[in-house]
């Protein structure tokens, strides 16, 4: 059994998202999960929203994993609005599905971005390492790829970034 999933959430199932996740799982020794995929509203205080796709989700994972990481592209200066809609919804955890939150304890957490080129702000992190610390997870790091010139490939640097972070993952 894979113990590790990487969550992707981007507003393009097969965008450089997608290949930066594909150079990262190059083995396949990873799950993966497109949350385009799922439907998972935003997260309603009165949990109208329980019957979407997100609690069996994060059953699921919760059940067979032990470490998640987070594919993002870097909109506007943070994780995409699907990814945020995820994050949000882990408050969903933290109220009516309490007993599911806690097993989130001691899991850990990670976060891959991209965008066009090495722009990542300073930062950009910050909302992964508090979630974490607040779920009680730890957080292993993060990395940030980006594309050639002519955008058809990772870059170099990028590629050696992410094998760096994958032996993070697989230690």
């Amino acid at each position: 059994m894979n113990t590790t999933i990487i969550i992707q959430a981007s507003s393009k199932s097969t965008g450089n998202t997608h290949k930066v996740v594909n150079y990262l799982n190059n083995n396949n020794s990873f799950d993966f999960v497109d949350l385009k995929t799922k439907n998972i509203g935003v997260f309603e205080y009165d949990f109208s929203n329980a019957n979407d796709d997100f609690i069996p989700l994060m059953e699921e994972i919760i059940h067979k994993y032990d470490t998640l990481v987070f594919a993002t592209p870097v909109y506007w200066y943070t994780m995409s609005a699907t990814l945020k809609t995820f994050f949000d919804r882990l408050s969903d955890l933290l109220h009516y599905k309490k007993e599911l939150g806690r097993k989130l304890r001691g899991k850990n957490m990670a976060m891959i971005s991209n965008s066009g080129t090495n722009d990542r702000k300073e930062g950009f992190d910050m909302p992964f390492i508090e979630s974490a610390n607040y779920l009680g997870m730890n957080y292993l790091g993060s990395t940030h790829a980006w594309f050639t010139e002519d955008g058809n490939d990772i870059h170099a640097e990028a590629k050696l970034n992410i094998d760096s972070f994958k032996k993070k993952l697989t230690q």
